[in-house]
């Protein structure tokens, strides 16, 4: 503590301003006291774990007792004490590691040193290095606020039921902060795909949103940490603006920002890997649901000395301050960059299937969001087209509204189109472009061919052209040369020579059965 002793009506008051919120500055200015004065009672309060009830029934005396700098008190300190003392460091170490636990460091302890402190007296004094080598500050979370997420350190087995081999597969840990109800499923790794899964499963679970989402700095959640500002993976930020929540990564190698969903991981090696750990699973399916029905029981359990369990505490405290889940479920989107081809279409590689984007955007490189029903493209972060998504490999998907001008009047090209614009002109001329089409090998040999026949009405007018096709076809011949030279030469208004409609009889004509 401070070299110079502090009035006790002055500690009262400091603990006094802390409960109500006011800070370590403010707190100064009131109390006269040194700021980092302040902050040393502020931490001696807290490793204490006593309230300001407490605190209000003791004495001067005793309240000097308790905050007393025993650094510095002259104290007899007996050998057993001593030799305690120096173990302390090393149990503060080990108590970091995986398995162990305070009763296991108690029993090596008595192993070593028969005449050494007993169980409880051993637990006081280990607690009380730690208050003071570790000061830490109580977190109340409010209901709905945070769900902490992370991946358990030791995975479990699912083995083939073909070839007998034994593969690890990950198990995720999820807690709400108010009621500490807890979410575990077992994933095939800790890719995004499989991250975004199983939260999105943690939400379906427990019914609704939180305000924010607390992971570890995993690569799938985080693409790069920062004290500050870390940079969200995309997928992940997607699936949290879908479900409306906030990303808030823990610092790296700061564990205690989520010691909740570590101190959960420790809960379930104990509750649920014993339970499940007896059998053979041949399926990640067949695991979860003996995980599942472990963690029933978990979250049914009432907590330690208390009467009450953690489902109860998450229907009673928190169901009601979750916000409600979207109308439709998060699917993860797929990526791909691809360039936009002349022709103003991309590749979707996956499917080998190719949609159009506008004109405008040929020769960009662009990126891809798809989904199993929807594929999205983007260029600087503007949405420039919108497709469902078609299976169909080599096929195109192209939208008038993305064509040149010019590619737009030949993508309405079709049988039925021609024959309907020549309609419009004669039913003669709508006889003699469907012949036309019939006789073309292949589809868009009629198609050029028709349009420049109905062209030709620009020339001469529809009363000419429908005369030229009446003409064209009493020659039994369907091609837009013939109806040119006709107009050109004036034919169509020459009555003397109306063709007969079929060819004279002569030595020198085979006839179409020769070719037969």
């Amino acid at each position: 503590m401070a070299n110079k002793t502090i009035d006790m009506s002055k500690i009262r008051l400091l603990l006094r301003l802390h409960a109500q919120g006011y800070g370590k500055k403010t707190i100064s200015a009131q109390t006269g006291i040194a700021r980092n004065t302040v902050k040393k009672y502020l931490l001696r309060f807290v490793s204490l774990k006593i309230t300001l009830d407490y605190i209000h029934k003791l004495n001067d005396h005793e309240l000097e007792q308790l905050f007393a700098d025993k650094d510095k008190e002259e104290v007899a300190v007996s050998e057993r004490y001593a030799t305690l003392q120096a173990l302390l460091p090393y149990m503060e170490k080990q108590l970091k590691r995986k398995g162990i636990t305070r009763l296991s460091l108690w029993e090596q302890y008595r192993q070593q040193h028969p005449a050494g402190y007993s169980r409880s007296q051993f637990g006081h004094h280990l607690q009380e290095y730690l208050g003071r080598s570790q000061p830490v500050m109580h977190m109340e979370h409010k209901a709905g606020d945070k769900l902490f997420i992370d991946f358990a350190g030791d995975k479990l087995q699912v083995t083939d039921a073909q070839t007998g081999e034994v593969r690890d597969v990950e198990v995720f840990v999820a807690i709400l902060g108010c009621s500490q109800l807890t979410y575990v499923e077992a994933v095939q790794s800790q890719k995004k795909e499989d991250l975004i899964k199983v939260c999105e499963h943690t939400l379906q679970y427990i019914g609704g949103t939180t305000a924010a989402i607390v992971p570890d700095n995993l690569k799938s959640a985080v693409t790069r940490s920062n004290r500050y500002e870390p940079k969200i993976n995309e997928a992940f930020a997607s699936f949290a603006e879908h479900y409306n929540v906030v990303i808030l990564p823990a610092r790296a190698y700061r564990p205690k920002d989520k010691a909740l969903v570590e101190g959960a991981v420790k809960l379930i090696y104990r509750s649920i890997y014993p339970k499940v750990t007896e059998q053979v699973y041949t399926s990640v399916a067949d695991l979860n649901t003996a995980i599942w029905s472990a963690l029933e029981e978990h979250n049914n359990a009432a907590f330690k000395g208390r009467d009450y369990s953690r489902r109860q505490q998450f229907e009673e405290l928190e169901r009601a301050a979750l916000c409600a889940l979207p109308a439709y479920r998060y699917e993860i989107k797929q990526q791909a960059v691809v360039t936009v081809m002349k022709n103003g279409h991309i590749c979707l590689r996956a499917d080998k299937h190719y949609y159009s984007v506008p004109y405008k955007y040929i020769g960009k490189r662009v990126k891809i969001l798809y989904t199993s029903a929807q594929i999205e493209v983007y260029l600087s972060y503007e949405c420039i087209a919108v497709h469902k998504r078609d299976m169909r490999k080599y096929q195109y998907t192209t939208l008038p509204d993305h064509l040149a001008s010019a590619h737009r009047y030949k993508s309405d090209w079709s049988a039925e189109w021609f024959i309907s614009q020549a309609t419009k002109i004669s039913p003669e001329v709508a006889d003699y472009i469907t012949r036309v089409i019939e006789r073309k090998q292949h589809p868009e040999q009629a198609y050029k061919s028709c349009s420049g026949i109905l062209s030709l009405v620009r020339k001469g007018g529809p009363e000419r052209l429908t005369r030229a096709c009446r003409r064209a076809a009493g020659y039994d011949n369907y091609s837009y040369r013939i109806i040119e030279d006709i107009l050109t030469r004036n034919l169509d208004q020459d009555d003397t020579e109306e063709p007969s409609g079929y060819m004279p009889e002569h030595y020198n004509i085979r006839g179409s059965s020769y070719y037969q």
